[in-house]
Protein backbone atom coordinates (compact mmCIF):
# COMPACT_ATOMS: atom_id res chain seq x y z
CA UNK A 1 0.00 0.00 0.00
CA UNK A 2 2.63 2.50 1.00
CA UNK A 3 4.91 1.36 -1.81
CA UNK A 4 7.86 1.55 0.56
CA UNK A 5 7.02 5.22 0.80
CA UNK A 6 6.72 6.60 4.30
CA UNK A 7 5.37 9.82 2.83
CA UNK A 8 2.00 8.22 1.98
CA UNK A 9 1.77 6.76 5.48
CA UNK A 10 2.59 10.08 7.12
CA UNK A 11 0.18 11.89 4.79
CA UNK A 12 -2.66 9.57 5.83
CA UNK A 13 -1.90 10.08 9.50
CA UNK A 14 -1.75 13.85 9.01
CA UNK A 15 -5.00 13.69 7.02
CA UNK A 16 -6.72 11.95 9.94
CA UNK A 17 -5.64 14.72 12.33
CA UNK A 18 -6.60 17.42 9.81
CA UNK A 19 -10.04 15.81 9.45
CA UNK A 20 -10.54 16.11 13.21
CA UNK A 21 -9.39 19.72 13.22
CA UNK A 22 -11.90 20.43 10.43
CA UNK A 23 -14.69 19.38 12.81
CA UNK A 24 -15.20 15.71 12.01
CA UNK A 25 -15.52 13.32 14.93
CA UNK A 26 -12.69 10.98 15.96
CA UNK A 27 -14.08 7.96 14.15
CA UNK A 28 -14.82 9.84 10.94
CA UNK A 29 -11.36 11.34 11.00
CA UNK A 30 -9.60 7.97 11.09
CA UNK A 31 -11.92 6.15 8.69
CA UNK A 32 -11.84 8.90 6.06
CA UNK A 33 -8.04 8.91 5.99
CA UNK A 34 -8.02 5.32 4.70
CA UNK A 35 -11.45 4.89 3.07
CA UNK A 36 -10.15 5.24 -0.48
CA UNK A 37 -8.14 2.03 -0.02
CA UNK A 38 -11.46 0.19 0.22
CA UNK A 39 -13.27 2.00 -2.57
CA UNK A 40 -15.22 4.38 -0.37
CA UNK A 41 -15.62 8.09 -1.01
CA UNK A 42 -15.02 10.72 1.66
CA UNK A 43 -18.79 11.18 1.96
CA UNK A 44 -19.41 7.45 2.37
CA UNK A 45 -16.71 7.28 5.04
CA UNK A 46 -18.38 10.13 6.89
CA UNK A 47 -21.74 8.38 6.78
CA UNK A 48 -20.57 4.96 7.93
CA UNK A 49 -18.49 6.27 10.83
CA UNK A 50 -20.66 9.19 12.00
CA UNK A 51 -22.29 7.42 14.95
CA UNK A 52 -19.04 6.29 16.56
CA UNK A 53 -17.66 9.68 17.62
CA UNK A 54 -17.55 10.75 21.24
CA UNK A 55 -17.10 7.19 22.38
CA UNK A 56 -20.06 5.90 20.32
CA UNK A 57 -22.81 8.50 20.04
CA UNK A 58 -21.09 10.72 22.63
CA UNK A 59 -21.80 8.12 25.33
CA UNK A 60 -18.08 8.10 26.19
CA UNK A 61 -17.70 4.35 25.71
CA UNK A 62 -15.05 2.99 23.31
CA UNK A 63 -12.98 5.87 21.91
CA UNK A 64 -14.22 6.98 18.48
CA UNK A 65 -10.71 6.88 17.01
CA UNK A 66 -10.43 3.27 18.19
CA UNK A 67 -13.86 2.47 16.73
CA UNK A 68 -12.67 3.94 13.43
CA UNK A 69 -9.58 1.77 13.55
CA UNK A 70 -11.78 -1.29 14.18
CA UNK A 71 -14.06 -0.33 11.30
CA UNK A 72 -11.03 -0.23 9.02
CA UNK A 73 -9.85 -3.59 10.37
CA UNK A 74 -13.21 -5.00 9.36
CA UNK A 75 -12.86 -3.59 5.88
CA UNK A 76 -9.45 -5.21 5.68
CA UNK A 77 -10.19 -8.62 7.24
CA UNK A 78 -13.93 -9.28 7.55
CA UNK A 79 -15.44 -12.73 7.22
CA UNK A 80 -17.42 -12.69 4.00
CA UNK A 81 -19.22 -15.96 4.71
CA UNK A 82 -21.33 -16.36 7.84
CA UNK A 83 -19.89 -19.80 8.53
CA UNK A 84 -16.27 -18.74 8.12
CA UNK A 85 -15.21 -19.03 11.76
CA UNK A 86 -11.53 -18.84 10.89
CA UNK A 87 -11.98 -15.44 9.23
CA UNK A 88 -14.06 -14.19 12.17
CA UNK A 89 -11.37 -15.33 14.57
CA UNK A 90 -8.65 -13.71 12.45
CA UNK A 91 -10.57 -10.41 12.43
CA UNK A 92 -11.17 -10.54 16.18
CA UNK A 93 -7.49 -11.27 16.78
CA UNK A 94 -6.48 -8.25 14.72
CA UNK A 95 -9.00 -6.02 16.51
CA UNK A 96 -7.69 -7.19 19.87
CA UNK A 97 -4.10 -6.61 18.75
CA UNK A 98 -4.92 -3.08 17.57
CA UNK A 99 -6.76 -2.39 20.84
CA UNK A 100 -3.81 -3.65 22.87
CA UNK A 101 -1.41 -1.38 20.98
CA UNK A 102 -3.66 1.64 21.50
CA UNK A 103 -4.14 0.83 25.19
CA UNK A 104 -0.39 0.34 25.67
CA UNK A 105 0.23 3.82 24.29
CA UNK A 106 -2.67 5.64 25.94
CA UNK A 107 -3.64 3.63 29.01
CA UNK A 108 -7.19 2.87 27.85
CA UNK A 109 -9.49 2.53 24.86
CA UNK A 110 -12.42 4.04 26.79
CA UNK A 111 -13.35 7.60 25.83
CA UNK A 112 -14.36 8.73 29.33
CA UNK A 113 -11.09 7.44 30.78
CA UNK A 114 -9.02 9.11 28.05
CA UNK A 115 -10.88 12.38 28.72
CA UNK A 116 -10.73 12.04 32.51
CA UNK A 117 -14.53 12.16 32.80
CA UNK A 118 -16.11 10.66 35.92
CA UNK A 119 -18.66 7.86 35.67
CA UNK A 120 -21.38 10.03 37.21
CA UNK A 121 -20.98 12.85 34.69
CA UNK A 122 -24.14 13.41 32.67
CA UNK A 123 -24.10 12.19 29.08
CA UNK A 124 -25.13 14.80 26.54
CA UNK A 125 -25.87 14.68 22.85
CA UNK A 126 -24.49 18.18 22.38
CA UNK A 127 -21.21 18.25 20.50
CA UNK A 128 -18.90 20.92 21.82
CA UNK A 129 -18.00 23.93 19.72
CA UNK A 130 -14.50 23.50 18.30
CA UNK A 131 -12.51 26.41 19.65
CA UNK A 132 -8.79 26.78 20.39
CA UNK A 133 -9.68 26.09 24.05
CA UNK A 134 -11.44 22.87 23.05
CA UNK A 135 -8.37 21.62 21.19
CA UNK A 136 -6.08 22.68 24.05
CA UNK A 137 -7.97 20.64 26.65
CA UNK A 138 -8.76 17.54 24.57
CA UNK A 139 -6.43 14.63 23.86
CA UNK A 140 -8.58 13.73 20.83
CA UNK A 141 -6.20 14.89 18.08
CA UNK A 142 -3.50 12.75 19.70
CA UNK A 143 -5.90 9.78 19.89
CA UNK A 144 -6.79 10.20 16.21
CA UNK A 145 -3.11 10.37 15.28
CA UNK A 146 -2.33 7.31 17.39
CA UNK A 147 -5.16 5.21 15.91
CA UNK A 148 -4.25 6.22 12.36
CA UNK A 149 -0.58 5.38 12.98
CA UNK A 150 -1.39 2.01 14.52
CA UNK A 151 -3.61 1.11 11.58
CA UNK A 152 -1.02 2.32 9.05
CA UNK A 153 1.64 0.26 10.85
CA UNK A 154 -0.67 -2.76 10.71
CA UNK A 155 -1.15 -2.32 6.96
CA UNK A 156 2.60 -2.06 6.52
CA UNK A 157 3.13 -5.22 8.53
CA UNK A 158 0.84 -7.20 6.23
CA UNK A 159 2.43 -5.79 3.10
CA UNK A 160 -0.40 -3.48 2.03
Amino acid sequence: MFEKNMKDKEERIARAVANFREGYNCSQSVVAAFADLYGFTHEQAMHMSASFGGGIGRMRLTCGAVCGMFMLAGLETAALEGRDRAAKCRNYAIVQELAARFKAENGSIVCSELLGIGKDEKISTQAEVRTPEYYAKRPCPKMVECAARIFADYLESVGR
